[in-house]
């Protein structure tokens, strides 16, 4: 997995004022865990680039003032209305301890359901696994290429070699389905000839007793 260079310069003062002043001269308040203790410090805007904004999952090495270490983004806030970075959460890693990551997932191949004109949906952008850091790839490819109509590939169906899959087994990666347009032109032909029975049907009834009125007289 490759490898993010975050420098960052010790906070002195956590309130939501200074933070405000370090957003607006373009730093990101952050705060480490996992060590010791709590490392509260700001990093330039800029060196997220590479790390938030991207299709693929990333370690971090840190460089507080001569602290340094490797850590993995663990949470990230956004103003809601400018997309600007609020606050960034770092967990410090080791080799020997097993981390959660959340890691991109990509659809590879061609579905023959699409081929027929169904759609590939896709249902989650990422997958949670638990492993050590060194098994962590980059990126996880989900193979699309055996999915006809209403097919679908699950959690439980992803395997591999080193980590273990943390989503519930039965959610859903991506599916194919029938576009709504034709599940539509499906269902409104479907209607049809029930429509025309039913109409052919009602001249018979209202003839019904007619009949019997003549019968009488």
């Amino acid at each position: 997995m490759k490898t993010v260079e975050i420098i960052g310069y010790k906070r002195a003062n956590l309130g939501k004022s200074d933070s405000q002043r370090l957003r607006a001269e373009g730093y990101v308040p952050c705060v480490i865990y996992g060590g010791n203790e709590q490392i509260h410090f700001y990093a330039p805007a800029i060196l997220f680039r590479d790390l938030v904004y991207t299709n693929e999952a990333h370690f971090v090495h840190f460089n507080v003032e001569g602290v340094e270490g490797q850590a993995i983004l663990q949470e990230v806030q956004f103003h809601p209305v400018s997309e600007i970075i609020l606050h960034a959460d770092f967990l410090r890693i080791a080799e020997d301890r097993k981390i959660k990551m959340s890691i991109p997932a990509r659809l590879v191949g061609n579905a023959p359901g699409v081929a027929k004109g169904g759609a590939l949906i896709r249902k989650r952008a990422s997958l949670k696994v638990y492993g050590f850091p060194k098994d962590m790839p980059d990126h996880i490819d989900v193979n699309v290429s055996h999915l006809d109509f209403h097919h679908a590939i699950k959690v439980g169906d992803m395997k591999i070699e080193g980590l273990e899959f943390l989503d519930p087994k039965q959610a859903t990666i991506a599916a194919v389905e029938v576009p709504r347009a034709a599940k539509l032109a499906a269902e409104e032909a479907a209607a049809a000839p029930a429509e025309g029975d039913a109409k052919k049907a009602e001249p018979a009834k209202a003839a019904a007793p007619a009949k019997k009125e003549e019968g009488k007289k």
